[in-house]
């Protein structure tokens, strides 16, 4: 009898435990460029290993890639929303802005990181940790987690450019962002507006004659078929952050809330170490498949083309943008 009474005992603890165990848990992850070839990619692969190996499987990190949820401003259309489509993304960083988060502005002012070294620099600051939470100190459904970046910024053309006076008057595709118009409107060309999923027949049908991106999604995206002139300017680096909606942070347990910081802190580190190798990789790559690179060497005629924007869009934040130009 004793013994019959101890097995009880034994199943009732272990049904106990198994009960207290949390549910599963499945986020999304929306990712506008192909997970494979590009640093973004290697970003949301090394987030999502991370989550699944500390949670032992308790949750699963669904990435949906190529745009298929829709344009980055879609996707924050529908997390800010209150949609469910959506759990986590990987943005750039200063989509923000059009949401009212001030901060978010100066990391896509023009040539503000001189370079790799300097914006890591800032990710790493206490600064930076104001800036993911700025989200949240302004009432908007969501957080950010980490950052990360994907290489300079340059822009692309179907005909030859040879230097800054080559961009005036072509109609560059731009996202609705202030800045980025400002910039391309400074420089002397037309500021187009099309959706990234588009792009790519945009050039092809010469909606536009050029846009911009890093290094790693111009070659993953193929747009080198439609524009093979590369022109070097590196304009803003690709910084971009993670964010998590406050529905699906809260609907996590504090295990389960502190696995996914980690992960994310994690797989900020992983795009530190793997981004400008693979920057250096996919551009001799393109130079082997007959790319044109022009490489800007002075860059301060468009220093000086976009002081107007950069000035216009300090938003108030002089103190904030000064302690990230000391961190060089």
């Amino acid at each position: 009898m004793k013994k019959l009474v101890a097995l009880f005992l034994v199943l009732a603890l272990a049904l106990g435990c198994t009960a207290a165990l949390a549910d599963p848990v499945t986020l999304t992850y929306a990712e506008v460029n192909p997970v494979e070839g590009t640093i973004v990619g290697e970003l949301a692969k090394a987030f999502k290993s991370k989550v699944e190996e500390l949670s032992g499987g308790e949750i699963t990190i669904d990435i949906q890639a190529s745009g298929v949820l829709g344009s980055e401003d879609q996707i924050l259309d529908n997390l800010l929303g209150g949609g469910n489509v959506t759990d986590i993304s990987r943005i750039s960083a200063f989509a923000l802005s059009q949401y009212g988060c001030t901060k978010a502005t100066l990391l896509s002012l023009p040539y503000v990181f001189e370079n790799r070294n300097h914006f890591w620099n800032f990710a790493d600051s206490e600064l930076a940790k104001e800036f993911l939470n700025e989200p949240q100190t302004i009432g908007l459904p969501l957080r950010g987690l980490c950052y990360g970046e994907e290489g300079f910024r340059h822009f692309f053309f179907k005909d030859e450019v040879t230097d800054i006076n080559s961009l005036k008057g072509k109609k560059i595709r731009v996202s609705s962002d202030p800045v980025m118009t400002g910039l391309v409107s400074g420089l002397g060309a037309s500021a187009t507006t099309v959706p990234f999923t588009e792009l790519y027949s945009a050039l092809q049908t010469g909606v536009v004659d050029g846009a911009e991106q890093p290094t790693a999604n111009y070659k993953s995206n193929a747009f080198q078929e439609v524009a093979p002139y590369f022109m070097m300017d590196g304009h803003t680096l690709g910084a971009v952050q993670l964010i998590i909606t406050d529905n699906a942070w809260n609907k996590l347990s504090a295990d389960q809330q502190a696995w996914v910081q980690e992960a994310a802190t994690y797989a900020s580190q992983v795009c530190r170490q793997v981004s400008e190798t693979k920057e250096a990789e996919v551009l001799e790559q393109l130079k082997a498949e007959g790319v044109h690179v022009i490489e800007v060497e002075d860059k301060a005629p468009w220093i000086a083309a976009v002081q107007d924007v950069l000035n216009a869009n300090i938003n108030g934040e002089d103190a904030a943008l000064e302690q990230i130009l000391a961190m060089k």
